[in-house]
């Protein structure tokens, strides 16, 4: 082509039957990719919107997971709340060599819900009670338990007992940090002394298990509150259903493992909708804290 010549530019068929008119619709989409969330339950597409003024609780009554952040903002009062500095632990302490790396595994973690590890601490106030509150996020390598999460859930209990608080977790994982060995497990001993210390300074540790809750987490912190809240539907317990299945060669009823069956066997004290949850922990903070201040004085 030579240099003088232009390219043509093509017209659409309004263009050239009427000089000047110009494309005023953008060529991209402008409507949203996450407009719409499907419901686990029904399949039924839920507008996001909606979702959210519903606190991410589906009309099925399905409790979605939530993040860190989202969990604080629904719990403390007017949802303000500081978040609490957690130390950081080393990414890959044994050197763990399969399938893909450890470190490439944390930082895709890290790049999806902007945590640095699965567990985080803030403090604030529920119901009026100044308290410290733990949440682990699923999302983040399914909130397995650590030596990121020992700490995080030391440092919250250090701060407790410091500032004279209570402390709430938020609990949920699908077990311990296979990356991390035997190192994760050491975190099951680690947060049992904690716990320890918020008991010998007379403090509530209230507990809140949220979908799902298994493995090496049950079997340590997330049984060990004075009192055991459960988010409505929540699946808790130590091995799946279908592990169990496996090894017991029976098929297990409906309903197996989830808050409401665990309520009636006497593992979880109160089944809870989460926009109920914030008024019920207040009630049940307030009434721990005021027991606590009439030992004292006895």
């Amino acid at each position: 082509m030579a240099e003088d010549e232009k390219p043509k530019v093509r017209q659409g068929w309004l263009a050239r039957i009427a000089p000047g008119v110009r494309r005023l619709v953008s060529s991209h989409r402008e409507t949203p990719d996450n407009l719409w969330v499907k419901c686990p339950d029904t399949g039924e597409m839920l507008y996001r919107s909606d979702l959210e003024a519903a606190k991410w609780v589906t009309p099925s009554g399905r409790h979605m997971r939530i993040g860190a952040q989202l969990r604080f903002a629904y719990t403390f009062d007017h949802g303000r709340f500081r978040a609490l500095s957690l130390p950081r632990t080393p990414d890959d302490p044994l050197g763990f060599a399969e399938g893909k790396p450890y470190p490439e595994l944390l930082a895709a973690a890290r790049k999806t819900t902007g945590q640095n590890d699965a567990m985080a601490a803030a403090t604030g106030e529920i119901g009026g009670v100044a308290c410290v509150v733990l949440v682990q996020d699923f999302a983040f390598m399914g909130a397995s338990l650590g030596t990121a999460a020992g700490e995080a859930f030391l440092t919250a209990a250090g701060e407790a007992v410091k500032k004279k608080r209570p402390l709430v977790i938020f609990a949920a994982s699908g077990g311990a940090r296979m990356q991390e060995g035997g190192l994760s497990l050491m975190q099951m001993a680690r947060t049992t002394l904690a716990i320890q210390k918020l008991r010998e300074a007379h403090l509530p540790y209230v507990v809140v298990l949220t979908d799902p809750t298994y493995g090496g987490v049950t079997a340590s912190y997330a049984m060990l509150g004075d009192v055991h809240i459960a988010e409505s539907g929540a699946a808790i317990g130590f091995s799946g259903r279908r592990v169990i299945e496996q090894t017991i060669r029976e098929v297990l009823p409906a309903g197996f493992q989830t808050a409401e069956f665990q309520v009636e066997r006497g593992m979880v004290d109160q089944v809870v909708t989460r926009q109920e949850l914030s008024l019920v922990l207040g009630s049940v903070l307030r009434t721990l804290m005021q027991g606590r201040t009439r030992l004292k004085a006895a």
